[in-house]
């Protein structure tokens, strides 16, 4: 399991799974952070399934859906995979009225997640 300052990430079967650590992910450090630590991983895996497990953030900005756009973009073009799970009510409410629900697969749970991943 690596570990950063805002991030875990570990391997289930596979399949990475990275936690954002910090509850409010707002600032430009945090997202640097988050892109510093998953686009090597990504681009350095062709065909990488990735899951990201929210259920620690509370809050986070726009910049971080951008993130992940950029994130599932260089997975797709490898034929990977990205999921996104336990995302908060408040949050998973932003991700429906930017569509973005219709882009990213999101699960309830970490277990709905890994499963046929």
């Amino acid at each position: 399991m690596e570990t950063n300052a805002s991030l875990s990430v570990e391997y289930i079967n596979g399949v990475a799974v990275a936690v954002p650590t910090d509850s409010k992910i707002l600032d430009e450090e945090q997202i640097q952070s988050l892109e510093k630590t998953l686009m090597p991983l990504i681009e350095q895996t062709a065909g990488m399934r990735l899951l990201i497990d929210f259920s620690n953030v509370q809050f986070l900005t726009s910049s971080v859906l951008g993130l992940l756009i950029r994130f599932n973009r260089r997975i797709l073009q490898s034929e990977g995979h990205l999921r996104l799970c336990a995302i908060d009510p408040k949050i998973l409410e932003i991700f429906k009225i930017t569509r973005l629900d219709k882009v990213f697969e999101i699960y309830k749970d970490r277990e709905q997640a890994l499963e046929g991943l």
